[in-house]
């Protein structure tokens, strides 16, 4: 058995698949849009909702933003579907608003890497639901979800 590093490029196979979207995942987590933005071309082009990025620039000051209004933010991401250079997830995270308000928020990505797996294309669609805090599922400490956290499917999301 090799302990060589698995390379996440395309094309993916299910372990790549499923490693890119954890690592994904972990990134997001960190809420460190510099890191984040690491994850995307120079170039790379958005849609979430209704906003459109272009570029690891902008793709910080619109991280930057979301996690200054989407406090104690907490996300688990599932691969969908794969093939080739694309990537499909769902995804849920929580989080609360400055008044205390807590969301869980419920999507889908499509998402495409270049030749060296870093992604040039995300397209999100999401839904937002008010919850109360005694209905919230995420309750790790910020940071990385742990490993022996439940999935969206074992949490029946």
């Amino acid at each position: 058995m090799s302990n060589a590093p698995v390379v996440l490029v395309p094309p993916f196979t299910l372990e790549t698949a499923i490693l890119k979207v954890r690592k994904a995942e972990d990134n997001w987590n960190s809420r460190n849009p510099e890191q984040v933005s690491l994850g995307y071309t120079l170039d790379s082009k958005w849609r979430n909702r209704s906003e459109f990025v272009t570029g690891r620039p902008q793709i910080v000051q619109f991280l930057t933003r979301k996690w200054q209004k989407e406090l104690d933010y907490r996300l688990i991401k599932e691969l969908w579907a794969f093939g080739g250079s694309r990537i499909a997830v769902r995804f849920a995270y929580e989080s609360h608003d400055a008044a205390g308000q807590w969301s869980r928020s419920y999507g889908n990505e499509n998402w495409e890497f270049d030749e060296a797996g870093v992604m040039h294309h995300r397209h999100a669609s999401i839904n937002d639901l008010p919850i109360q805090e005694s209905d919230r599922l995420f309750h790790w400490p910020l940071g990385r979800r742990p490993d022996d956290h439940p999935s969206l499917s074992e949490l029946g999301l």
